[in-house]
C-alpha cells in the first residue's frame, strides 16, 4: 500500500479495522453498528459524534468492499491533486453533510408518517415509537464516497471510464450525472429498500458546494475544469 497516499490509505485501514472489529464484537453480543451508527436525532440513542463515526461502520462485506474500492480507485487521485489536508476535510465534511441530509429526510418521514402514532406495526409486532426511532440507524461511507465520485467527475470530466455492464467507455461527467439521476429516482421510488439514497445525494450536494466555493476562492481553478 506504499503507492497509496496517506489519507486514502488510512481511510481504508480504519474502515477495515472497524468492520472486523464489529464482527468480533458481535460474537460477544456487542452491536457496534448500533453504538456508532447514526441514529435519528429524536431517538434516545442519538449522539452528535455519530455524524462522524457512522461513516466508518458498514452493514456487511459487500457494503464495505464497494465503498472502499471506490475510495481506493478515485480517492487517491483526488488526494494527489488536492493534497492530504484538503482531501481529508472534503471527505469528512461531505460524510457529515450526507448524515445531516439523512437526518432531515428521516424527520420529514417522522412528521408526515409517524408523529401521530404511539407505535409502529412492523408486520411482526407493534413496536413502541421510542423503540422504533432507535431502529432508524444509518451506517456506511457511501455519502462521502458519492462526494468523491462527484469530485472526480468535476476535476476530470472527460476521463474515459469502463463501467460494468456497459460495453463501451463513458466520460466521467456522464457517469456522475447518471449516478445522481439514479439516486434521485431510487430515493423517491424505493423508500423501503433499506438504502439511504438521499444520504448519497447529500454527500454529492455538499461536495458540489465545497468544490464551487474552492473554485471561486482559489486561483487554482484549472484543477476544477
Amino acid at each position: 500500500m506504499n503507492s497509496i497516499p496517506v489519507v486514502t490509505k488510512n481511510i481504508l485501514i480504519i474502515n477495515v479495522l472497524c468492520f472486523f472489529g464489529s464482527v468480533v464484537a458481535a460474537k460477544y453480543g456487542i452491536d457496534l453498528n448500533d453504538l456508532l451508527g447514526l441514529h435519528f436525532f429524536l431517538a434516545s440513542d442519538f449522539n452528535p459524534a455519530q455524524l462522524i463515526t457512522y461513516m466508518f461502520m458498514h452493514a456487511g462485506f459487500q457494503h464495505i468492499f464497494f465503498n472502499m474500492f471506490a475510495v481506493w480507485m478515485f480517492g487517491r487521485t483526488l488526494e494527489q491533486v488536492w493534497g492530504p489536508k484538503r482531501f481529508l476535510f472534503y471527505y469528512i465534511l461531505c460524510g457529515i453533510g450526507a448524515g445531516l441530509v439523512q437526518e432531515g429526510v428521516q424527520y420529514i418521514q417522522y412528521v408526515t408518517e409517524l408523529a401521530n402514532y404511539e407505535g409502529v406495526n412492523t408486520g411482526v409486532a407493534v413496536i413502541p415509537m421510542a423503540e422504533y426511532l432507535n431502529l432508524m440507524t444509518t451506517v456506511g461511507a457511501s455519502g462521502a464516497v458519492y462526494a468523491i465520485l462527484l469530485a472526480f467527475g468535476m476535476l476530470f470530466p472527460n476521463s474515459q471510464m469502463f463501467v460494468f455492464p456497459i460495453p463501451f467507455p463513458i466520460k466521467a461527467k456522464y457517469f456522475v450525472m447518471g449516478y445522481a439521476a439514479l439516486e434521485i429516482y431510487l430515493g423517491f421510488g424505493s423508500s423501503a429498500d433499506g438504502i439511504a439514497h438521499f444520504a448519497h445525494l447529500g454527500g454529492m450536494i455538499f461536495g458540489f458546494i465545497l468544490i464551487m466555493y474552492w473554485r471561486k476562492k482559489n486561483n487554482n481553478g484549472q484543477f476544477y475544469y
